[in-house]
């Protein structure tokens, strides 16, 4: 059995370039109701209705008609709300000069 839990159940290096790899294809061309940022324990609303594009081994988010956040994969850490309903990015952000910065990204739902 222990042998069959490892094959199913094995945890996955999140700090490993193929798990970010994996997890940026998994939210390419995810669209964004909106994005939010942490200030001093307040959430902003930085942008609204975009995309999460990969161009280039970059992620980028695109909200309000302007690119707020864009990051090199291998040095995004990636990982969606337990709700599913977004996924919360953070990564030296080339568009602010390198600064690192942690962005949460909700997804649009169609019905």
């Amino acid at each position: 059995m222990g042998r069959l839990k490892d094959l199913f159940f094995k945890k996955k290096d999140e700090n490993s370039k193929a798990f970010r790899h994996e997890m940026a294809k998994k939210i390419d061309g995810k669209h964004i109701k909106y994005v939010s940022e942490r200030h001093s324990d307040v959430d902003e609303i930085i942008g609204r209705e975009g995309a999460l594009i990969i161009k280039n081994d970059e992620l980028i988010v695109y909200a309000s008609q302007d690119i707020l956040f864009r990051a090199k994969i291998d040095d995004l850490k990636a990982w969606e709300l337990l709700s599913l309903d977004g996924v919360v990015l953070t990564a030296p952000d080339l568009e602010h000069d390198g600064i690192e910065r942690t962005i949460i990204a909700y997804y649009k739902y169609y019905r």
